[in-house]
């Protein structure tokens, strides 16, 4: 795996602050990561389909409104809703010692590996529109 720098992101971000504001870039931003969230969304569904066998993990699936969190915007995917899935998550992606490989082992994982190309597509495609 070859290792990337990239330097001047701190010029480019001020140009552009300065061009279309902060207000608006963070708009344009907020509505990318939106959008890349589906995507992301989408690969999970797929993910989870393989395994999920009343949908209570599919059906809790949501994502936080565009945050900062640790000094870049973001949106977070977590699980929330009546089933309570949230609890047992972490337990199906990573296994317990008493069950080390469930059904779903790494689905969240292999969700983000799979959808880390259209994502960044989307990224930039919604950020070049403005």
């Amino acid at each position: 795996m070859s290792r990337i720098r990239i330097s001047g992101t701190n010029e480019l971000i001020a140009e552009l602050e300065k061009r279309f504001g902060k207000v608006a870039m963070q708009q344009k931003v907020d509505n990318a990561l939106k959008k890349g969230a589906e995507v992301f969304k989408k690969e999970l569904l797929k993910e989870f389909e393989k395994f999920a066998d009343k949908r209570g993990s599919i059906d809790e699936i949501t994502f936080s409104e565009p945050m900062d969190y640790g000094g870049k915007r973001t949106i977070r995917v977590h699980w929330k809703g009546e089933k309570g899935r949230y609890r047992i998550i972490h337990l199906n992606e990573f296994g317990t010692v008493k069950n080390p490989n469930p059904k779903g082992k790494g689905a969240i994982a292999r969700a983000q590996r799979n959808a880390e190309l259209a994502y960044q597509r989307v990224i930039r495609e919604e950020l070049g529109r403005g």
